[in-house]
């Protein structure tokens, strides 16, 4: 259910889950009041608050205590309230107590950890495992959450031949060998159902050649991760009715036969973040421990999960909080993730792990900075 806040009540909101990640405390209208200069009397927070629990974004763990931030409050917060436009809006809100923080921005955040990162170079000398090994303490160290790194994909399978064979009278196949003489195939329909016509097949047999002879000059020796990326306008106009099926057959090809197996995933900083109050219970904390020790495969498909989306610029945060999380240990913690590339495929994963009592906006400048700064280093 979507949930439409007035401007006040944004701000209320804000400044609620502001107080609640710096006290770990329920928080009243008279604390607010003395924290924030909302502008505002006591009753009308209150009144506020009120509107705020119909609509599910916080609630009273007890009948006599203050609210704190329910899952789908802190969703609106990440999705609404630390933009930019709303940044510049909540900063107008003087901070009176010290218990709150100032809002560092992201940008500051961001070229915080990448500062830090840097001190990781030259990485080539350190070798691969080191470079993830410090890039996950440092994120731990500047995060206060629990660090998940996994290791990269290491399928380095390179183009040995391609040949385009026809089968049928609409249909070819697809073969491919790479240099360790495997060979992976794709039968695939040669023209759509809209054809008029259809060229003679020894006609086709020779333009399947041609393209063949072609696309092997181009592709052999590279590596099958890159096929995903090749500037296909390269092909030759005559055979622009081969170009996208070609296109999307090798992209499928790749992407079966080479799909990511589940690596081992670095692990920093559980300590620090079980000293949480949220983490007060022994037997919350033993199955957090049981699944980043013995539960690893699950834990990875989580975080190495992509969005949706055709951006293949920066490194896109994925962030789930709470009962978001489909895995029942973290269904009370938020879990905060991106992929690093090597170009525009995805060859491991960064991600943090913490309470839901997060300061998100420091957390998801973290994740992304580390995702941009690996893949620089992979690419």
């Amino acid at each position: 259910m979507q949930v439409q806040l007035t401007n006040r009540q944004q701000h209320i909101l804000w400044a609620i889950i502001r107080h609640y990640i710096a006290t770990a405390e329920p928080v009243g209208s008279k604390a607010l009041i003395e924290e924030f200069d909302l502008g505002v009397s006591s009753a009308t927070i209150r009144n506020v608050m009120g509107v705020l629990e119909k609509s599910g974004l916080v609630y009273q763990p007890h009948t006599s205590a203050g609210r704190i931030p329910s899952d789908s409050g802190y969703r609106i917060y990440v999705d609404h309230l630390i933009t930019p436009s709303l940044q510049d809006a909540t900063r107008n809100l003087l901070l009176r107590a010290r218990s709150v923080p100032q809002e560092r921005s992201t940008e500051t955040v961001g070229k915080e950890v990448e500062a830090a990162l840097q001190q990781l170079r030259p990485w080539e000398d350190w070798g691969l495992e080191a470079l993830l090994q410090g890039a996950a303490q440092i994120l731990a160290t500047l995060s206060g959450c629990i660090t998940l790194i996994t290791m990269p994909q290491t399928n380095t399978a390179q183009l040995r031949h391609l040949q385009l064979v026809q089968i049928e009278s609409d249909k070819i196949m697809l073969i491919v060998v790479t240099d360790g003489y495997e060979t992976h195939s794709k039968v695939m329909d040669l023209f759509t159902a809209s054809s008029e016509t259809k060229p003679d097949p020894e006609v086709i047999d020779h333009e399947l050649q041609i393209v063949s002879n072609f696309l092997n000059s181009h592709l052999r020796g590279r590596s099958l991760l890159e096929l995903a990326n090749l500037d296909w306008s390269e092909l030759d106009q005559e055979f622009q009715r081969y170009g996208e099926f070609l296109k999307n057959s090798l992209v499928e090809l790749t992407r079966r036969t080479f799909a990511p197996a589940a690596t081992q995933i670095m692990v920093r900083g559980v300590g620090e973040v079980l000293r949480q109050p949220e983490f007060s219970q022994v037997q919350q904390v033993q199955t957090i421990i049981h699944l980043l020790e013995e539960e690893q495969e699950q834990l990875w498909r989580l975080i190495c999960e992509e969005p949706e989306t055709e951006d293949l610029g920066k490194s896109r945060v994925t962030v789930r909080i709470g009962a978001e999380n489909p895995l029942e240990p973290i269904r009370t913690c938020t879990l905060i993730s991106s992929t690093y590339r090597r170009g525009s495929v995805p060859v491991g994963s960064v991600g943090v792990l913490g309470p839901t009592r997060l300061d998100y906006e420091s957390a998801i400048a973290v994740v992304a900075a580390a995702a941009d700064y690996l893949s620089e280093a992979f690419s």
